[in-house]
C-alpha cells in the first residue's frame, strides 16, 4: 500500500493452515476468496503431536486501507449528501499523481456558487482530506460541466481588456479577489500585451490582481506624433506622472505573486 494510507478495517482469520484462516479474514470482511489484500500472519498451524497432545491453528490479519482517491471520493460524497444534494452524480478520473471528479445532476449549479467559489471550496477542503498524512502530493481537481474551462478563457478575455485599456488610458484597474490560479490566469494574459503589466496585493482573501501601464512602456507614435491618452489632444502618458503610482517592473513579470501554491497547487500542511 502506498504511504498515507489509513486502516479502515481488519479481521483475524483462523483456519487450519494459512490459506483456510487467510479466507476466514476475508469473509468476515464480506470480500471474495480471490481478492488481493494486504495480510500478516500471525501465528502457523501446528499439528499436534500424536494426534493428540498440543497443535494450534492458522492466524492471519488482513487489513484494508484506504487509498488519497478514496478517501477524497467518499468525503465529497458526504460533502455533497449533507447539502442535500443526493442527485448530483460524481465521475472520476485517474491522473498522473491525482484525479479528478466531474458532478453532474441537476442540481450541480448549487456547487458551483457565487464565481466558482463554492465549488474552489469544495476542491481545496476535499484535497486537504486526501493529502492528510501522506508526504507526497496528490492534486484534487473537482468540476462541472467544463465550468473551470470556460472560467478560464473569461479570464483571459478579461485580463487582456484590462490590459489594452491601461496602455490607452494610462490609469490601473484592481481587480476582485481571486485565488492563485485565477490571478496566474490573470497574469499570463496581461503578458501578452505590450504596454501592460500586472501585479498583486492584499493579503489572504483580499488578494488580488492589479492591471496598469508598463513604466518602461516607450509611447506609441501615430500619424507622425504620439499617441494621446484619449480625446480633446491630451498629452500622451508618461511613466514620470505622479499619478501613476506603478511598480517599476522592466521584464514585465507579474510582481508579488508568490509561488505555485495554495488552492490548485500543493497543500502545505
Amino acid at each position: 500500500m502506498k504511504s498515507g494510507d489509513i486502516v479502515i478495517k481488519e479481521a483475524i482469520g483462523i483456519g487450519d493452515n494459512e490459506v483456510d484462516a487467510l479466507n476466514d479474514a476475508k469473509k468476515q470482511l464480506g470480500l471474495d476468496e480471490n481478492a488481493e489484500v494486504d495480510f500478516e500472519v500471525i501465528q502457523r498451524a501446528e499439528k499436534k503431536k500424536f494426534g493428540l497432545f498440543g497443535g494450534q491453528p492458522a492466524k492471519v490479519r488482513v487489513t484494508l486501507k484506504e487509498t488519497p482517491a478514496e478517501k477524497a471520493e467518499q468525503f465529497l460524497r458526504d460533502v455533497l449528501d449533507n447539502m442535500k444534494l443526493e442527485s448530483v452524480m460524481i465521475e472520476k478520473k485517474e491522473i498522473e499523481g491525482g484525479i479528478e471528479f466531474n458532478l453532474s445532476g441537476e442540481d450541480v449549479g448549487f456547487v458551483i456558487g457565487r464565481r466558482g467559489e463554492t465549488l474552489d471550496s469544495l476542491q481545496y477542503l476535499t484535497s486537504l482530506v486526501a493529502n492528510h498524512s501522506d508526504n507526497s502530493y496528490f492534486k484534487v481537481t473537482i468540476d462541472t460541466g467544463n465550468y473551470r474551462e470556460k472560467r478560464e478563457k473569461t479570464l483571459e478575455i478579461l485580463g487582456r481588456k484590462l490590459a489594452f485599456k491601461a496602455v490607452k488610458t494610462g490609469r490601473k484597474t484592481n481587480l476582485e479577489p481571486m485565488n492563485p490560479y485565477e490571478r496566474r490566469i490573470i497574469h499570463t494574459s496581461v503578458q501578452k500585451v505590450n504596454g501592460a503589466i500586472s501585479w498583486s496585493e492584499g493579503e489572504n482573501a483580499n488578494r488580488h490582481v492589479v492591471i496598469g501601464p508598463d513604466p518602461k512602456a516607450k509611447p506609441v507614435r501615430r500619424n507622425g506624433g504620439y499617441n494621446n491618452r484619449g480625446r480633446g489632444g491630451r498629452r500622451p502618458y508618461s511613466a514620470n506622472r505622479s499619478e501613476h503610482n506603478t511598480p517599476a517592473n522592466p521584464d514585465r513579470k507579474p510582481l508579488n505573486e508568490g509561488g505555485a501554491t495554495g488552492l490548485y497547487g500543493r497543500i502545505d500542511k
